[in-house]
């Protein structure tokens, strides 16, 4: 009885300090594994490398370094990795079956770094979604939303769909339609329009700003006002010059029409 219980002593002395072992392992290699990962983040963005390449490099570090740690963890515990690394190798194909999703979102984050169709930070429309590039790792793109909503849409959706970016270019056109009555003055609401954008800083002198007739609509005249801005300017010019229009037409008498309610069936 004292021989069984001096055992089943050792033996749990000997696996249990393997076990913890192992665990402090995995946890200090996960330690080092994020500290590594963050210096390599740091070094290419010290080197200026592509925030985009930044991004999916460190998750492809990161998650190198812990099956490194996860191997080493089980090793400890006296587990055959080599043969642990054929059975997973056997058992490849079922995996790979398994995970053909998660496979083709990594084959597809690796296809986005290499063509780069956006980098972190530009202004996309993704999949119909629209927002700003925030992180593309292994196996998704995250999008924020201008009202702060977090997208994250997966890769392999990413390079099925159509791809819109906004901040390829450095400039955008800005097309504004204003209505006016047919009973108003034509030439001086275009001569309102026209002196509204020449006076705007933000407005580009190239290419030439535009206003002209742009439809003769059931009851009013539709005037497309069309111009280019910066990026960055895009939002802030087109919610000024819409309430200037209103403004100073109000002030010169240039109706805005509306059209006419549905009415209403009883």
């Amino acid at each position: 009885m004292d021989l069984s219980w001096t055992v089943v002593v050792n033996f749990v002395t000997l696996y249990g300090v393997k076990v913890l072992a192992s665990l402090l392992i995995f946890w200090v290699g996960k330690k080092t594994a994020s500290l590594l990962t963050a210096i390599v983040v740091k070094g290419m963005r010290k080197s200026k490398i592509d925030e985009t390449v930044t991004s999916f490099f460190s998750n492809v570090v990161y998650f190198g370094l812990l099956v490194v740690i996860i191997l080493a963890a089980l090793s400890n515990l006296g587990i055959n990795t080599t043969s642990f690394l054929a059975v997973l190798g056997t058992a490849g194909l079922a995996i790979g079956l398994a995970l053909q999703g998660t496979l083709s979102n990594v084959g597809a984050g690796i296809l986005l770094v290499f063509f780069r169709p956006f980098k972190i930070g530009h202004s996309v429309q993704i999949a119909g979604e629209n927002g700003t590039v925030e992180e593309l790792n292994l196996f998704s793109v995250v999008l924020k939303t201008a009202d702060n909503k977090q997208i994250i849409i997966p890769n392999s959706a990413v390079i099925g769909k159509n791809i819109t970016n906004f901040s390829a270019k450095p400039t955008s056109r800005i097309d504004l339609v204003f209505n006016i009555g047919y009973e108003d003055d034509l030439r001086l609401a275009k001569e309102t329009l026209q002196s509204l954008i020449e006076a705007e800083a933000k407005v580009l002198k190239e290419p030439a700003p535009l206003v002209a007739v742009s439809e003769l609509a059931q009851t009013c005249v539709k005037l497309t006002v069309r111009f280019w801005v910066q990026n960055e300017d895009a939002a802030a010019v087109s919610f000024s010059l819409t309430e200037k229009v209103k403004l100073t037409f109000d002030e010169k008498k240039i109706s805005i029409p509306h059209p006419p309610l549905n009415p209403q069936t009883y």
